[in-house]
């Protein structure tokens, strides 16, 4: 099957994380996955949510938005709306618990990490992007509280990244574009850390269903890709 790139169908799109990217937040990221770019941006606020007030926790969580020009056909702002939509909720939600299970909350202290992330450009794997580069803007946001020694300790326990998988016309495809997403029997999203371990995975028949030797090997393919975006997530961290 013909790939963009001229990708066999275990292969990933071309990954670039560049951070500090904006001035003002605590921790920046411009994550470009192929041609799906997401500004990822973390900022530090000293109140946590009511369910953890008084427990000396932190929190972490996640917010995301289609910006309207980052689609073919413009995406409405939810604000003008009035409500976010049903997708964007589950992807936040999505994101938040992907980033919280990196972090030990009591080393954070309490306080709250926003993960805020910003599609500029979708082609497809927008919610594995927002995590990938989510956490690398969450890194920089605790090395900031470390270095004004407002925490004690690292809270962060492992990287974390994520991947899509999908399966078109019988075939088996890892990091899947707009493209080939739309056309998809299976579209599955893997989030997995650094020991190979998952985290969260959803997945859905979107046109034909799929038997455990499929699910194995895609559950396969994804752990092997979440590793190769690591050793990126890494390369991004050890530069100035």
């Amino acid at each position: 099957m013909e790939r963009s790139n001229n990708r066999h169908h275990d292969h990933l799109r071309p990954l670039k994380i560049t951070r500090n990217f904006t001035r003002n937040a605590a921790g920046s990221v411009l994550i470009q996955n192929g041609d799906t770019h997401v500004l990822c941006t973390a900022s530090i606020d000293e109140r946590v949510p009511f369910h953890v007030r008084g427990t000396n926790s932190g929190w972490v969580t996640g917010e995301y938005s289609l910006l309207p020009g980052s689609t073919v056909v413009r995406s409405s702002r939810e604000a003008s709306r009035g409500r976010l939509g049903g997708r964007t909720q589950e992807i936040q939600r999505l994101i938040g618990r992907s980033l919280r299970s990196c972090t030990d909350m009591a080393k954070l202290g309490e306080r709250s990490i926003i993960i805020d992330c910003d599609v500029l450009q979708a082609d497809g794997g927008t919610r594995c992007a927002s995590i990938t580069g989510g956490y690398v803007a969450l890194v920089d946001a605790v090395k900031k509280l470390l270095e004004q020694e407002k925490i004690e300790e690292n809270p962060i326990r492992f990287h974390v990244a994520s991947v899509a998988v999908g399966v078109s016309k019988g075939e088996i495809l890892v990091d899947m574009d707009y493209s080939e997403d739309g056309q998809a029997d299976v579209d599955m999203n893997f989030v997995g850390n650094e020991n190979g371990e998952f985290i969260e995975v959803q997945g859905t028949a979107e046109r034909n269903t799929f038997d455990i030797g499929q699910l194995a090997k895609m559950a396969e393919l994804a752990q092997a890709s979440i590793q190769q975006i690591i050793k990126v997530q890494k390369e991004s961290l050890a530069s100035s």
